[in-house]
C-alpha cells in the first residue's frame, strides 16, 4: 500500500515519524511530509495541491494535525467511495487516529485500527455498521478481492441489516464460513425433476436447475428465487455473480469476483476497433461485467500484437501469452481449426489460451466439461450440473470459439470461493 503523510509541526513530524517506520516495517511505501516554515524541507505548494497529487497517486493519506486543514485539502477532489484513497486524521500528539474518508473500499477503519495500535492512540470510526458490528457489504467484497456494484442498493442492503431486517444472499459461486447475523442464504427455486418448467423462455434442465447459459438473458423476470430455510425471500439482498442481470432480490447488490479469462486470437495487426468490438461484443452478449476479467489470453506469436495489447490495457488486467506446445499440452475438447493449425501450430487459441490461463491463475489442472453454471450447494454436496456423471472440476465454458471478422473469442470460468469471517 501506497501511504502520503503530511504534518503541520515538529511535534506533528515526530508522531509522523514513528507511524512511518512502523507501516514500512509491515510493508508498506510510506512518505512523510511536512509543510511549516519552521521545517526544513517542507513542500512549496498549498497543501490544497498537494492533497490533490495524492489523490491521483496514493492508497492512502493521513493528515498528522487539524482534522478541519484535513477537510478543507480533500473537499475538491473527493468524488466517490469506489475511487476516493482512504483518509485519516492523527492529532499531532498522536493521541487519536480519526477514519475520515472511504472507511471501508479505500480501508481507512482498517488502517486507523493499525495506525492506533502503533501509536497507542484511541480509534475513531463513524461508520454505522462498524459502531454496531454489523455486516457491511462493501467490506466483504473488498476483503474477497471482488469489485461491488449498485452502491445504492447497497446502502439499503446496510439500512436493512441496522433496522434488523432480513437481508438475502445469493452466490453462484461456493462459500464459505456462517453467514453473518441477520442474513439469509437464498437460491434459484427447485423444480422436481418430472416437471417441465418453462418460464419466461427459459427451461429448467433434467437436475432442476435452470442453465448457465440462459442465465445471460436481458432480465431475470420469470426466473424465481427462494430461501434455503424457507422463510420469505427478502426484499433487499446481495448477489455474488458475475452477470448484470442477476435480480434474485428486489434491490440487488452486485459482488463481482474476477473469476473470468477471455482467450483471444486475430488476424496479424488487426485493428483495435475490431478486436473490442469482438471483446466487447461477446461480454455484453453473455451478461459478463468486464470487471470480471481476470486477464486476457492468447498465444506467443500475438505477445506483440497491438490490439491484444491495448484491450488487455484498457481492460486493466494481464495479458499471458503461451507457445503452441503449452497449448497444445492442455487436456480437454475444443473447437478446431485446420486453418488456425497450419498457421501457429495449435489447432485452437481462444478456446486453449483460456484453460491454461486458468490453470496458471489458479495453480491447478481444470477440466472443461460443460458449457453451464449451475448453483454449488454450500452444504459441500457435488453441484449438479447438466451432466451429472462428470464431478465439479471447478472450471466452465461460458463461451466457446466465436469468430468474426478475423477475431476470435472464447470466455471461460475459473473457480472462485467467497469467504466470511
Amino acid at each position: 500500500m501506497k501511504i502520503s503523510m503530511i504534518c503541520y509541526t515538529l511535534t506533528g513530524q515526530q508522531t509522523g515519524e514513528k507511524l512511518k517506520t512502523a507501516l514500512e516495517k509491515e510493508g508498506h511505501a510510506v512518505s512523510l511530509s511536512t509543510k511549516s516554515k519552521y521545517i526544513p524541507g517542507s513542500i512549496k505548494g498549498s497543501c490544497a495541491e498537494w492533497t490533490g497529487s495524492q489523490f491521483e497517486t496514493a492508497d492512502s493519506i493521513i493528515f498528522i494535525g487539524a482534522a478541519g486543514i484535513a477537510v478543507r485539502s480533500i473537499a475538491p477532489y473527493v468524488q466517490n467511495k469506489k475511487k476516493d484513497p482512504a483518509v485519516l486524521v492523527v492529532d499531532e500528539c498522536g493521541r487519536f487516529v480519526i477514519s475520515l474518508l472511504s472507511g471501508h473500499l479505500g480501508g481507512a477503519n482498517e488502517l486507523a485500527h493499525r495506525a492506533a495500535d502503533i501509536l497507542h492512540a484511541i480509534p475513531v470510526v463513524t461508520t454505522a455498521t462498524d459502531l454496531e458490528g454489523k455486516f457491511a457489504v462493501d467490506v466483504f467484497a473488498k476483503k474477497n478481492n471482488c469489485q461491488i456494484f449498485r452502491m445504492k442498493e447497497a446502502k439499503e442492503v446496510s439500512a436493512a441489516l441496522l433496522a434488523g431486517e432480513k437481508v438475502g444472499f445469493y452466490s453462484e459461486f461456493p462459500w464459505e464460513g456462517e453467514l453473518p447475523k441477520g442474513m439469509v442464504w437464498c437460491r434459484k427455486k427447485q423444480y422436481p425433476e418430472s416437471d417441465s418448467v418453462e418460464m419466461s423462455g427459459q427451461k429448467a434442465n433434467d437436475t432442476g436447475h435452470l442453465l448457465f447459459e440462459e442465465t445471460d438473458k436481458a432480465s431475470f423476470p420469470g426466473m424465481l428465487f427462494e430461501t434455503v430455510d424457507g422463510e420469505p425471500l427478502p426484499a433487499v439482498g446481495i448477489a455474488v455473480t458475475i452477470h448484470k442481470s442477476c435480480h434474485p432480490f428486489f434491490s440487488t447488490t452486485h459482488v463481482v469476483p474476477p473469476s473470468v479469462v477471455l482467450g483471444m486470437g486475430c488476424r496479424k495487426n488487426k485493428e483495435l476497433s475490431a478486436v473490442e468490438k469482438a471483446a466487447f461484443g461477446c461480454l455484453k452478449e453473455k451478461d459478463v461485467y468486464k470487471e470480471a476479467i481476470a486477464a486476457l489470453a492468447s498465444i506467443d506469436v500475438k505477445k506483440e500484437e497491438p490490439g491484444l495489447l491495448a484491450l488487455a490495457e484498457k481492460l486493466g488486467v494481464p495479458f499471458i501469452t503461451f507457445s503452441s506446445e503449452e497449448l497444445l499440452a492442455v487436456e480437454g475438447d475444443f473447437t478446431p481449426s485446420s486453418f488456425v493449425s497450419k498457421t501457429v501450430g495449435v489447432d485452437n487459441v481462444c478456446e486453449r489460451s483460456a484453460v491454461k490461463a486458468i490453470e496458471s491463475l489458479w495453480a491447478k489442472k481444470v477440466d472443461f466439461k460443460t458449457d453451464m453454471l449451475a448453483e454449488v450447494r454450500h452444504d459441500g454436496r457435488e453441484s449438479q450440473k447438466a451432466d451429472t456423471s462428470h464431478k465439479d472440476t471447478g472450471a466452465y465454458f461460458i463461451q466457446r470459439k466465436h469468430g468474426a471478422e478475423g477475431v476470435t473469442t472464447a470466455l471461460a470460468l475459473g473457480e472462485w470461493r467467497m469467504h466470511f469471517e
